[in-house]
């Protein structure tokens, strides 16, 4: 049985494995006060977007770390959310950091 070997980094004081370092930003851009939207929504946008494989069972599973995010999957959120990509991959501050 091949297991897989798992690693971790700190970025912006939270440890992070190696599937993904922009859930956590997902999650906060999809939870603005401003205009908050939920898993589902933002799936159908993306859908909508070009990639019909984006439901929100995959989106859930990227927040919490559990799947990789691909480069074009990085572009389409950004889009799909109004941040940049790069804005998506920074470490951040959960208490004083927003988007826009």
């Amino acid at each position: 049985m091949n297991k897989e070997k798992r690693t971790s980094f700190t970025v912006g004081g939270r440890t992070e494995g190696d599937r993904n370092i922009c859930g956590h930003r997902i999650r906060q851009a999809r939870n603005i006060p401003k205009h908050p939207i939920k898993q589902e929504e933002l799936a159908q946008k993306i859908q909508m977007m070009g990639c019909s494989d984006m439901t929100k069972a995959i989106i859930s599973r990227i927040e919490r770390g559990e799947r990789p995010v691909i480069d074009a999957e990085l572009k389409i959120f950004a889009v799909a959310l109004g941040v940049t990509m790069e804005w998506l991959t920074e470490d951040f501050d959960p208490e004083n950091d927003l988007p826009m």
